[in-house]
């Protein structure tokens, strides 16, 4: 079957196809601004993108939200419900923090990416990327510390042997759009 391509201004393509697969996404708030800089905000966040990752039956396998961005590694049935489950979670956050800050209508979500993830190592470094984000971003100094990402949880439920080997995968090599600047405010 021939891959579908969908495009918008100022978006990249998102090429998705109908078959299973493993992708790394990661989406941002309009101008990277914090709409999400409270523990009550980040966690309505959190919560929703895992109720509407398993309402599309994309079982994340990593995770962490910040301010004003989020990345997740996920498998899915079916890629092309991405786009309709990002639309969720952004309709329903963006309305109820526009209600929070009485700004109805205002923007909140940008756009988003993501990457088909089909090389092991890709995969195992993006893992080990998305649990050490917060690290990375200065807002913690361990990973399982953070309370809206997936580290502590990995740790928890993973081998020992594979939490050294996902965290082991250097990801200095990784061409992770990833310019943002959370907000230490949770």
């Amino acid at each position: 079957m021939p891959r579908r391509e969908v495009r918008w201004p100022h978006a990249p393509p998102h090429k998705l196809d109908d078959q299973h697969g493993t992708y790394f996404v990661t989406a941002s708030t309009y101008l990277k601004r914090h709409h999400f800089r409270s523990a009550e905000r980040m966690e309505v966040l959190h919560r929703g993108l895992l109720a509407v990752a398993a309402e599309y039956g994309w079982q994340l396998i990593s995770w962490a939200v910040f301010s004003n961005h989020y990345h997740f590694v996920a498998r899915t049935p079916d890629a092309t419900h991405l786009s309709a489950m990002l639309g969720k979670l952004h309709e329903k956050t963006a309305k109820w923090v526009n209600r929070l800050d009485a700004q109805p209508g205002r923007q909140v979500w940008h756009n988003y990416r993501e990457t088909h993830l089909t090389i092991d190592t890709s995969y195992f470094a993006r893992l080990s990327y998305t649990h050490q984000n917060a690290v990375r971003h200065g807002l913690v100094p361990v990973a399982n510390q953070y309370p809206w990402c997936s580290a502590a949880w990995f740790e928890r439920v993973a081998s020992a042997a594979h939490v050294k080997t996902v965290y082991g995968f250097k990801t200095d090599r990784l061409h992770v759009p990833d310019d943002f600047d959370p907000s230490p405010d949770w």
